[in-house]
């Protein structure tokens, strides 16, 4: 059986009824070394699947080299030797990992590289030069209303106890009780959740309380830079990163939202490019790198790694790619943080044995391809000991727009839904989820992006009440204290009579909800 996906799965989303959802370097001291004269905004080009978009002899393009191991120690002298010999400028030394983002103009760079001893895998990072770039990928927000925002300060004056101005139109905090989990405890200042996306603005009044400046860079083409806030989002640029830090720590302050944690800090890893909205695997990398570095105890990532939705380990390009990311990912989790990332928004069964990807590469022309899902993944999703979470609605059932699959889908969490289908209960009036945007803003996205966040606000919960746990304590954590959701059989989202996807599994593991819905009560009682 296969199975079609859309392009950019967690960026763009579009429900019925027409609802919109949605540098200078710097030298990162005993972690990576940067060139200091390397191009601040290089032109890139790669291949993968058999499918070449070549570009043009004497443009730069990126690349990944990851070295073998050797001894418990990386060497990298002779391979940097190497890299120039090929035509190769190393732009950035990631030496716990032994990866290196080079630059070349040298078409048969990787192919060269390759055959270097103590190389394991080189890859080009992308398939277009960067100034060949187009992508329509990014849907506004829908804003809130005046209506809305007058409704729900009434509801929240007449609620009993302290609640944000905003609070009543969020259904989905009593959906994972995070309200009542509020009563005991909003989480540590001392927990940090780096979000690794498009840049988070620490100015706005709910974030700026629990912005943590120290954790946070921007890390667009691999090198990371805290000079001039360089983690905030651009004029024009996505809001995505923003809805997703208000999700996770908004804090509770009487007025706008609040967050899952509104207690615990949030950094801002800023590794979406401003133009077009796609996460190379370079700046995945540095996200990683620098949230483990800088003490990040939860990482968020609701995105795929561009520019392939799925990386073959059987394409000598991707598997350089599956071999960074991983890399970099396990290095976090060993320096403590838990790292939780979306499903993805293509309502596709990944634990079937083919699925055909029509949206890869997606900056440049993609091309029809089958691939095998025990060779090829989704960044960073389904790599090993990252949190992989689905999307329920606000009548606690799999989103419609949803990615499941048993053995795939670790944990649910609430991501929205077309009001049409998943109407919540007054006084809250949109199926979709209210977070914070740019500007002092407010506004509603759906998806497995905005799931993602509330299972890492969750994560944060617990670290928060158990400080001294390893990333693999708090995660038996999370998956213990989940709500136990059996499958939704039949699935029919729409009402129209046709089965709309299969659930497997049992009530306490399934591949719709995974162990069940993250419970911020427990995570704060427990």
């Amino acid at each position: 059986m296969t199975s079609h996906r859309t392009p950019l799965a967690r960026r763009a989303l579009a429900l019925p009824l027409g609802v919109a959802v949605v540098s200078a370097l710097a030298f990162l001291p005993g972690t990576a070394s940067a060139q200091p004269d390397a191009p601040a905004a290089p032109a890139a080009a790669g291949t993968g699947a058999g499918v070449l978009a070549a570009a043009a002899e004497g443009s730069s393009m990126s690349y990944v080299v990851n070295l073998r191991t050797g001894h418990g120690s990386w060497s990298s002298g002779h391979v940097k030797k190497a890299i120039a010999k090929a035509g190769g400028k190393v732009v950035i030394s990631y030496d716990k990992i032994g990866v290196i983002v080079v630059h070349s103009a040298n078409p048969d760079f990787a192919k060269q590289i390759r055959k270097v001893k103590g190389v394991q895998s080189a890859g080009a990072t992308r398939t277009a030069p960067l100034s060949a770039q187009t992508s329509d990928d990014i849907d506004e927000a829908r804003p809130l209303s005046a209506r809305e925002a007058k409704g729900a300060k009434a509801a929240a004056g007449r609620a009993a106890g302290a609640k944000d101005e905003l609070e009543p139109l969020q259904w989905d905090l009593p959906a994972m009780k995070a309200d009542k989990a509020h009563e005991v405890s909003l989480g540590s200042p001392k927990v940090t959740v780096g979000v690794l996306d498009s840049g988070v603005d620490d100015t706005h009044p709910d974030i700026a309380p629990n912005f943590d400046k120290r954790a946070s860079a921007s890390c667009l083409g691999g090198v990371p830079t805290q000079k001039d806030n360089a983690w905030r989002p651009v004029a024009g640029e996505s809001d995505h990163g923003m809805h997703v830090a208000g999700t996770i720590a908004a804090a509770k302050n009487g007025t706008g939202i609040t967050g899952v944690a509104p207690g615990v800090k949030v950094a801002s890893l800023k590794v979406a490019e401003p133009a077009t909205g796609l996460y190379y695997t370079e700046a995945v990398v540095c996200g990683f790198m620098w949230a483990a570095d800088h003490g990040v105890d939860v990482t968020n990532s609701s995105y795929y790694t561009d520019p392939w939705l799925f990386n073959c380990r059987t394409d000598a390009d991707q598997k350089a790619l599956v071999d960074a990311v991983g890399r970099a990912s396990r290095y976090a989790e060993r320096k403590g943080a838990v790292n939780v990332a979306a499903a993805g928004n293509a309502e596709t069964d990944l634990a079937q044995d083919e699925i055909v990807d029509e949206s890869s590469p997606n900056d440049t022309t993609p091309v029809r391809r089958t691939i095998r899902t025990a060779d090829c993944l989704d960044l960073p999703s389904q790599l090993p000991g990252v949190v992989t979470v689905s999307s329920t609605g606000a009548k606690n059932i799999k989103s419609s727009f949803s990615n499941y699959g048993k053995g795939v889908i670790d944990i649910a969490a609430p991501g929205g839904d077309s009001t049409a289908f998943q109407k919540p209960q007054p006084p809250a009036t949109s199926g979709l989820i209210l977070s914070t945007l740019p500007g002092n803003k407010f506004g509603y996205k759906a998806g497995t992006s905005m799931a993602s966040p509330h299972a890492a606000g969750v994560a944060a919960l617990i670290k928060s009440s158990h400080p001294k746990a390893s990333a693999a304590r708090v995660k038996a954590l999370l998956y213990r204290q989940a709500d136990a959701m059996p499958c939704t059989d039949p699935y029919d989202i729409d009402g129209d009579g046709k089965v709309d996807a299969v659930c497997e599994g049992g009530r306490n593991k399934n591949g719709f909800y995974g162990v069940g819905m993250a419970d911020a009560l427990d995570a704060v009682r427990k």
